[in-house]
């Protein structure tokens, strides 16, 4: 497995990718009710701009990408994607030691999942990422997550 930078022609297959982690999650849990958190086309595309973005890839096939950028000393981590048949292989925790590495200049690195996401919050804790604040919304809740410089 490789870990780089995505660029704008893979932004068709990051989207791809979303739709097919979204819905194995939504069965994973029998919840159809999970937010639809599938951006469309032109708003990946917007964030190529903003962020970057890494890929890992196996044989060409992008099997998980994250996000980030800076903003006043803080790197916004955003959709950690891992292709649900590449689960458990440790490419989450890749992608998010070389995004923490790309932005090795923040003093304090934050990112949020849903409260559904167990696996999700196993991992950020296992990398030293701490809760500090949650959010109800209608259908769920936001767990934000943040590791201080000190503690990487």
């Amino acid at each position: 497995m490789n870990i780089e930078q995505a660029t704008h022609g893979d932004a068709e297959k990051i989207l791809s990718l979303q739709k097919i982690a979204y819905r194995s999650e939504a069965r994973r849990y029998d919840d159809d009710t999970l937010p639809p958190l599938i951006q469309t086309f032109d708003e990946i595309e917007a964030d190529f701009n903003k962020q970057v973005f890494l890929r890992a890839v196996i044989s060409e096939r992008i099997i998980g990408s994250v996000r980030a950028h800076m903003q006043n000393g803080t790197c916004f981590i955003g959709r950690l994607i891992v292709d649900p048949n590449y689960q458990n292989q440790g490419i989450g925790s890749e992608l998010m030691h070389h995004i923490e590495d790309r932005f090795s200049e923040a003093d304090r690195f934050e990112l949020f999942t849903g409260h559904k996401s167990k696996e999700a919050l196993h991992l950020y804790h296992k990398l030293g990422y701490t809760e500090f604040k949650s959010k109800n919304l209608t259908t769920h809740t936001l767990i934000f997550l943040e590791k201080r410089k000190s503690q990487a």
